[in-house]
């Protein structure tokens, strides 16, 4: 996989993502359920899509291949971090946004993504991101802080407790995202396997927490609940973090962590064209900020790999 097609596959999952808070929406108020819930069912949904995918690859190239429980195995502390992982940010992120509001939960969690991530690799990765990077990584976050101050000043009822959920959310992203950059960059055969594993134990992990909140869904709207987890199943869980893990094998975790900046500008432009927001000076400054970030680094990025040694 080349540089650009691994950016392109990152760009496109935080793409997929920042069409997920819209649905997750539709399904609260539809299916009548809590964070917990919600992100059980997308990852269950998203598990079994994942798994019929698994078994019709290994159909068509007619090999057995090994076995899932052989591969929970033979990585087992990466496999059982990643689904941990998984389950924490998203469930968090939602529990943040109950509690202090979209603007401070998206702020935190996705503002201190990308510098924990950059922090994470240069100590644990020994990536260096240079000058370059720490202007794209800067102004991302000034950006996203723009673009969330002006489209929506709400506050929750416990903003300290949503603090510090959106600090958890922000570890736990930036964990799964060193992991996948790790596994990546070692090219360790079996990388979709061990997705699919880590989506299971993140399932299992959520079980519990959706059973406290009442798991099931209510049946009023059952067409557009059915249709709501169907779809965050299949976009922004299933298409998205295969890609994005793909992508992660030749694109620095810095890098992605910028690039995946492009969901909350797609969450965004979806509340303009389809929800009725509306664009101000702010806003338009701070989604200029984020796509600055993300096209300088990745141009940065590409240029460096063109360039002959």
């Amino acid at each position: 996989m080349s540089l650009r097609q691994g950016m392109f596959y990152v760009a496109t999952a935080a793409t997929a993502w920042g069409t997920g808070g819209a649905v997750a929406a539709v399904l609260y108020d539809m299916g009548g359920i809590g964070p917990g819930a919600a992100s059980f069912w997308r990852f269950l949904g998203g598990l079994a899509l994942l798994l019929t995918l698994r078994a019709l690859w290994r159909r068509r190239r007619s090999a057995p291949g090994d076995s899932l429980v052989r591969c929970l195995l033979r990585g087992k502390g990466r496999v059982v971090a990643t689904g941990f992982g998984l389950a924490v940010y998203q469930t968090a992120y939602f529990a943040a946004v109950q509690q202090a509001g979209l603007t401070v939960a998206t702020m935190v969690t996705l503002g201190s993504g990308p510098v924990l991530v950059a922090v994470g690799s240069r100590l644990l990765l020994d990536e260096r991101i240079g000058r370059a990077g720490v202007l794209a990584v800067v102004s991302g976050v000034l950006g996203l802080g723009l673009l969330m101050c002006g489209t929506d000043q709400s506050t929750g009822p416990n903003p300290l407790l949503g603090l510090g959920y959106a600090v958890l959310s922000a570890v736990g992203y930036a964990g799964v995202t060193l992991l996948g950059r790790a596994s990546g960059r070692r090219r360790e055969g079996g990388a979709f396997d061990a997705m699919v594993v880590a989506f299971a134990i993140g399932t299992v992990c959520l079980f519990p927490l959706a059973l406290v909140e009442g798991w099931l869904p209510g049946t009023g709207h059952l067409f557009w609940t059915v249709a709501s987890i169907g779809y965050l199943g299949l976009i922004p869980t299933a298409l998205a973090y295969t890609l994005f893990f793909a992508g992660l094998s030749v694109v620095k975790a810095t890098t992605a962590s910028v690039i995946a900046l492009v969901e909350p500008l797609t969450a965004a432009v979806i509340g303009v064209v389809l929800l009725g927001d509306r664009l101000n000076p702010v806003v338009v400054t701070g989604m200029v900020l984020l796509m600055g970030a993300v096209l300088c680094l990745s141009g940065r990025s590409t240029a460096k790999s063109l360039s002959p040694r």
